[in-house]
């Protein structure tokens, strides 16, 4: 079927309607309607490949992710990703996941850029002094961070206020009279993670409290639950209230509290984890969280910043931050 009989039937020309299958802005929105209508009735497909050659776009986005912090054990960062690429997919646009050691002196997706193979990249888990942005940034490729960084000039961002979330969590924890607070973090300089903890460290400082922040090596289930079972036995006294800055330490951390009856009850500790406890957690008590928006709005702010990469909007209007939402301990 060709765009000849389409323009023949709606009576325009084969150029405007070339132009509104394309996604022109000077086609008016009635024509373009009435054009994929009637694209859509007679089965008729764009030649994608040959539109991408025309417009110089692969249809390609590469998803930089470390290899060091694990993040496809957790569960929030897959079902994100898993929402980039569904949204990225309804404009043919393929996601391509890679990973990265961003402490290499060698760099994987350099050899996508040079090559060529796809429009921009997704960089996540960014560091404060990120070499990655910053070999693409003097290398002139569009790309959207997952976290802010220090970088000398403008480029697209997308971030939750991190600080916020776990300083809004401790404040509100102090007002409950809790003196001996723990954070648990993981030990890295993720600049997400120095952000969630200086959200803790500054709102006990400012209460004149003692900081206990723990610094633990990848989280695990086994590592929280582990750590917190210390906690509870050592010859200090153990803490009233504990923070995890990720939710699969967190589900660890609860299982130690519940296994010693202390997540519930007049002497229970209040946990409170960012990004709530994994659906498949074994554990049924409420517990307090720190809530980044759902993974499908999340998903589609991304893909949506994505796109507008790709079409060369201008970096100003690609920097965006969002604010959790503290759900209290009950």
């Amino acid at each position: 079927m060709s765009l000849k009989a389409i323009a023949k039937e709606l009576g325009i020309s084969v150029t405007t309607v070339s132009r509104a299958l394309n996604g022109y802005d000077d086609v008016s929105k009635e024509t373009r309607a009435r054009v994929e209508a009637e694209a859509r009735r007679r089965g008729y497909r764009p030649n994608t490949f040959a539109r991408r050659l025309k417009m110089g776009k692969i249809g390609a986005v590469g998803l930089v992710f470390p290899t060091q912090s694990a993040p496809l054990s957790n569960n929030v960062f897959l079902e994100m990703v898993g929402e980039v690429s569904r949204e990225l997919a309804r404009d043919e646009i393929d996601l391509l996941l890679i990973a990265d050691d961003d402490k290499s002196n060698q760099h994987g997706y350099m050899r996508l850029v040079q090559s060529g193979r796809v429009d921009a990249l997704i960089v996540s888990h960014t560091l404060d002094n990120d070499p990655r942005l910053m070999l693409l940034q003097e290398a002139g490729f569009p790309f959207l961070a997952l976290g802010r960084s220090n970088l000398a000039n403008p480029y697209a961002w997308f971030d939750f206020d991190n600080y916020a979330g776990t300083y809004q969590a401790t404040r509100f924890l102090i007002a409950q009279g809790h003196q001996r607070i723990t954070m648990f973090s993981e030990d890295t300089e993720r600049a997400f993670l120095l952000l969630r903890r200086r959200g803790y460290v500054d709102a006990m400082n400012e209460s004149g409290l003692p900081v206990r922040l723990l610094l633990c090596p990848p989280p695990t289930r086994r590592m929280g639950y582990q750590v917190m079972l210390e906690q509870l036995r050592g010859s200090e006294p153990g803490p009233t209230a504990v923070i995890t800055d990720g939710n699969v330490a967190g589900d660890g951390v609860a299982m130690a509290l519940n296994q010693q009856g202390l997540l519930t009850g007049d002497n229970r500790v209040s946990l409170v984890v960012y990004d709530g406890l994994s659906e498949d957690s074994i554990i049924d008590v409420p517990v307090g969280a720190i809530i980044e928006s759902t993974r499908r709005s999340v998903g589609r702010q991304i893909a949506s910043m994505v796109r507008q990469l790709i079409a060369g909007e201008d970096i100003a209007s690609l920097q965006v931050l969002w604010q959790p939402e503290f759900l209290p301990p009950q």
